[in-house]
């Protein structure tokens, strides 16, 4: 399935699947996620068949999109999971997922979260630090367990991306030094209460280019030989995520060539290979359904005031980062270009710019590729409810997550007199 063949037009109306998109909007109102199913299910289908044979496993990253109805969807095709929290952890196990599929990865991770962790016998933790090593060896030797641990290093390579979504640099907070990853690892042999089994990093996200990916691992492979020396057996290699969508003009690798690259530089070992997409599973899965509220034409600039906002979609306001705005109905009408802006009091509110849209007051607008860090990074900013999701099977059209009202934005709170 092609970037955004989920999401198409017929006699100028845009659909999801055989759902036209006007028809959410009036069943379920906007702003409104709207994901594809079939998207969803071809693109982990692709990684998984581009494998061919060789021992695997694909953990999703839960942070890409967290709604429980796609971490279900995704473990029935047999997904893993990448979580960076505890929050995370309880979603997978509510979703239906697998805990000995699951890594455990973030900068962060509190005691509390190791229990409930080791509790369920999660697959791995990413160590991200020598002092997170040896909080774990103690949270586990009070739980009389022993913790299977692979340490995050940080290969210090340049990611090419935005360098809010680069990780893999010594600059980053992410990982330990490739310097300081021999001693560790000794130090991890040697602890009663964790285990060493494997050898994780993950460099950034939306990369475009696979030579990023193919220099972090041999890197990685590197190490692993050298821990070979010192005895001590690495079973499996995470290698991340961070293969990159289109969301304009991009043309990142295919989900078969990145996949057969990292087989390619792992063919001289035996150990598991580990892959964290998130992005690439369901970013071109899903849109944002937002309509136009007013049209405010100035002498130097034209806005057209949506009712979505930053709050809604972060992205474009944290990363000045580009997204498609597709007309749902398409009509007749003078192209103009217009400023796409939400009702959130911030000038950096905006979801597109520069944009040569034909428009009228109550037009509907997709914002494309909007399935990753959209829902998930959402937030209530100026007290707005955040939107609904549905998801798209054929003609069949579902919520799986309701609008949440303004009641229950106040549920939490107490008025002390």
């Amino acid at each position: 399935m092609s970037d955004w063949a989920a999401f198409h037009y017929h006699d100028d109306r845009l659909f999801a699947e055989s759902v036209s998109l006007a028809a959410i909007a009036e069943q379920f109102g906007t702003p409104c996620y709207v994901y594809s199913h079939a998207a969803i299910t071809a693109a982990y289908q692709a990684f998984e068949q581009a494998f061919s044979g060789r021992e695997h496993l694909i953990c999703y990253a839960v942070k890409a999109n967290s709604n429980l109805t796609i971490l279900n969807l995704l473990a029935r095709l047999g997904s893993g999971f990448d979580i960076v929290s505890g929050g995370e952890l309880h979603r997978v196990l509510k979703a239906g997922g697998d805990p000995r599929k699951t890594v455990f990865s973030g900068v962060g991770k509190t005691r509390e979260e190791m229990r409930d962790a080791l509790e369920v016998n999660v697959l791995c933790f990413n160590i991200e630090s020598e002092m997170e090593l040896l909080a774990l060896n103690d949270v586990a030797g009070e739980m009389g367990k022993v913790a299977p641990v692979s340490i995050r290093i940080n290969p210090d390579v340049d990611a090419n991306t935005h360098p809010y979504i680069s990780t893999g640099l010594k600059e980053n907070k992410f990982g330990v030094p490739a310097a300081d990853a021999e001693r560790i690892y000794q130090l991890a042999r040697d602890l009663p209460s964790v285990r060493p089994v494997g050898l994780d990093c993950h460099i950034g996200s939306q990369l475009t280019e696979l030579s990023p990916f193919i220099e972090a691992t041999r890197r990685i492979l590197d190490l692993q030989a050298r821990l070979q020396s010192l005895h001590i057996t690495i079973e499996h290699i995470d290698l991340g995520g961070g293969l990159g969508i289109r969301y304009d003009v991009e043309s990142p690798p295919s989900r078969q060539d990145y996949v057969k690259a990292l087989c390619t530089e792992m063919a001289s070992t035996s150990a598991r290979l580990i892959i964290e997409p998130g992005r690439s599973v369901v970013g071109n899965a899903g849109i944002l359904l937002t309509r136009v509220q007013y049209l405010k034409h100035l002498p130097h600039r034209n806005f057209a005031i949506v009712d979505a906002a930053m709050n809604d979609l972060l992205r474009p306001a944290l990363y000045q980062a580009y997204h498609a705005i597709q007309p749902v109905v398409k009509h007749e009408g003078e192209t103009q270009i217009y400023q796409i802006v939400g009702p959130v009091c911030e000038t950096g509110d905006f979801l597109g710019n520069e944009r040569a849209l034909a428009l009228a007051s109550n037009d509907l607008l997709a914002v494309m590729s909007s399935g990753a860090y959209g829902m998930s990074m959402s937030s209530n900013y100026n007290s707005r409810p955040r939107a609904a999701e549905v998801l798209v099977d054929g003609d069949s059209v579902r919520l799986i997550r309701a609008r949440e009202s303004i009641d229950e934005l106040c549920a939490l709170e107490n008025i002390i007199v």
